[in-house]
């Protein structure tokens, strides 16, 4: 069972205005900004205008037309950031973390598009 929506989680308040952001992009059911601590030359993060967790609880309960909406809006992201090899770029990683396997911070379903450089290795194995 997923957690219940936190209303004060930084991205709901992102969402309401209550904390400014470096808007990318949006539409009517999805907004991209700019993380605050990059991890690569570009790193967007999308996230739902929807009260969704996590990636699992999107995919199962928003809408088609929300679903749609986030989708495109990543694909617009990519687009405009110039990092996917249909715009030019030498490609990109997007990533979602969920719960405390998943190294989740806000319990907000967001996805992290990271791009302008070679990502190296998607895990590594613990010692």
């Amino acid at each position: 069972m997923a957690p219940a929506y936190d209303d004060n989680n930084i991205f709901a308040k992102i969402l309401r205005g209550e904390i400014p952001n470096d808007t990318v992009a949006q539409n009517d059911h999805a907004l991209a900004f700019r993380d605050i601590r990059p991890q690569a030359p570009s790193h967007v993060l999308v996230i739902p205008k929807g009260r969704y967790v996590s990636y699992d609880d999107f995919a199962a309960n928003a809408s088609d037309a929300e679903i749609v909406g986030f989708t495109r809006l990543c694909a617009q992201v990519v687009a405009m950031e110039g990092i996917g090899p249909e715009s030019g770029g030498q490609g990109f990683r997007a990533i979602t973390n969920t719960g405390e396997h998943g190294v989740q911070e806000v319990p907000h379903f967001h996805l992290h598009i990271l791009g302008g450089r070679l990502m190296g290795p998607m895990l590594s194995r613990p010692g």
